[in-house]
């Protein structure tokens, strides 16, 4: 039987996580599949961990930082997991945006691929709520840079559902940083490196129109993340060193 560590990273989720955990709860124990939800908070200020902390199961586990960041989640949640004897490794969003269901797709499809990914602009997906028209086009444009700058071949690198073995999880998180906006990426590409087998799947998927993430107002910090982290695995990354030493006020936030 397949062990599956699932994260969820959570920061002020008071208001979301508590259906995800019990919908994600559920599903999986009727499954009868031997999995253990990971929720990773991570600079809370609400009662995100007094709403977690109602589901008293075995298969639940808390992780509460200071520090934020999704990618810092994730991450954390990773270095958890492989402590443990899981040998499937995911994430989740908080939102559930993705249902319970379309993350156990993942699971059922990884097969002999190192890892499998969520697509929303699969044309098999179902996307009950879908992304506004302007969503719809940054979401787009981000990935043709994307896969431009880091020749990656996925449709979708953001969607926020990933299952990953645990080989090659051991490989890469060593080298992974933790870039709020260009985390996805970073992770796709060293599986890149390494030659994995990463397949991108059709999935079940809504908008959440109470998202935290700002699109209008992160347009620029969005793009100018991806550009950095390919500065990075280049022989430019000069420039990435140069850019950390300047004033925080000459940076582009």
């Amino acid at each position: 039987m397949e062990k599956v560590s699932i994260i969820i990273p959570a920061h002020n989720e008071e208001k979301r996580i508590g259906k995800t955990l019990k919908e994600y709860i559920s599903y999986f124990k009727k499954k009868s599949l031997d999995f253990k939800i990971i929720v990773v908070l991570n600079a809370c200020s609400d009662n995100t961990i007094g709403i977690v902390k109602k589901h008293k199961v075995k298969e639940l586990e808390i992780l509460n930082f200071k520090q934020g960041g999704k990618g810092f989640a994730i991450i954390e949640g990773f270095k958890k997991s492989l402590k443990g004897d899981s040998n499937l490794i995911g994430f989740v969003d908080a939102d559930m945006a993705t249902p319970p269901e379309a993350f156990y797709d993942l699971i059922r499809n990884i097969g002999d691929n190192d890892g499998v990914i969520a697509n929303r602009w699969d044309k098999n997906s179902i996307v009950k709520v879908p992304q506004t028209i302007f969503r719809r086009i940054i979401g787009r444009g981000f990935n043709l840079i994307v896969r431009m700058l880091f020749i990656l071949p996925h449709q979708d690198t953001q969607c926020g559902a990933k299952l990953f073995k645990r080989e090659l999880l051991e490989k890469i998180i060593p080298k992974l940083g933790s870039s709020e906006w260009s985390f996805d990426v970073d992770l796709l590409f060293y599986a890149r490196r390494e030659k994995a087998k990463v397949e991108s799947i059709p999935t079940i998927w809504n908008d959440k129109k109470d998202s935290k993430i700002n699109i209008k107002k992160n347009i620029l910090t969005m793009f100018l993340s991806v550009v950095r982290l390919r500065l990075v695995h280049s022989h430019f990354n000069f420039i990435v060193r140069i850019y950390r030493k300047l004033p925080n006020w000459m940076r582009v936030h």
